[in-house]
């Protein structure tokens, strides 16, 4: 997911459709692309200076979700990527680059059919499958 401040839909939009081959580093499957774009208005979208780190109004929230196990230093590659990706074009200042990574567990994923594509239930003597 994405977010960011209303006024610059497309050229943000380009950039975060090219994102796509940035989660390469961390070994996404194939076809494994779900994202959302939003925009908000200025009284739907609060930040302020955090950990000394001053934003403006440019101000990009990516907010990645998978399964656990992808490695430290994967994600740190990624991080830094998405920050070089958005200062090279469309100028988006480092920070102003928000990143955070959700992780979930297998059983809480279904991608369709109210299955559990990643998760299979333990086969257990007299137990549904």
């Amino acid at each position: 997911m994405w977010r960011h401040a209303k006024g610059n839909n497309v050229v943000f939009l380009a950039v975060f459709l090219e994102l796509v081959r940035v989660v390469a580093l961390v070994a996404i499957k194939d076809g494994d692309r779900f994202m959302a774009v939003t925009e908000h208005d200025e009284h739907a979208f609060a930040y302020g200076p955090f950990l000394g780190l001053e934003r403006s109004d440019d101000l990009v929230q990516i907010q990645v979700f998978w399964a656990p196990g992808k490695a430290v230093e994967a994600k740190l590659a990624m991080y830094r990527r998405i920050v070089e990706r958005l200062g090279a074009d469309p100028g988006v200042r480092p920070e102003d680059v928000l990143i955070s990574v959700v992780e979930t567990a297998a059983e809480n994923w279904s991608f369709g059919h109210g299955e559990t594509q990643f998760y299979k239930l333990p086969d257990r003597e007299g137990a549904p499958v």
